[in-house]
């Protein structure tokens, strides 16, 4: 018994020349369509910085382990997508705010001295939401 010939449909059809779409989506009205949601480009990110990035959410901790008895606070949690350069310049804020001394180990930031308070303000005005250390 002979196998029947299967019709074929040419995938790769030539363009029509109306809209440059192939053949299957020539004839489909598209009408007056609303425009699509603006893409942010680089411009936009110098004038304004903040909505960049979504910061997220940070937890503080108070420790003194290991340190001779001296008390730090370690922010840590840091969104995954936020490079080190942002942790980088939150620490030197927070350095500043503070008038302490502190460092970036990984992705956490110690802050010397028991300065929760000034740590957490900072924290939610640049636009972290912050947990821990009451």
């Amino acid at each position: 018994m002979p196998r029947e010939e299967k019709k074929r449909i040419d995938t790769q059809a030539a363009e029509s020349s109306r809209s440059g779409l192939n053949s299957a989506f020539s004839n489909l009205n598209l009408g007056p369509l609303p425009a699509g949601p603006a893409t942010p480009t680089v411009q936009d990110a110098k004038e304004n910085p903040g909505t960049v990035w979504k910061l997220g959410r940070v937890v503080l901790r108070k420790e003194t382990a290991h340190r001779g008895g001296k008390t730090v606070i370690v922010v840590h949690d840091f969104a995954s997508h936020l490079p080190a350069s942002v942790i980088e310049a939150m620490a030197k804020k927070l350095r500043h705010q503070c008038g302490t001394g502190g460092t970036v180990r990984g992705r956490t930031i110690e802050i010397q001295g028991e300065q929760a308070g000034k740590i957490r303000a900072v924290l939610e005005k640049e636009g972290f939401q912050v947990a821990g250390v009451a």
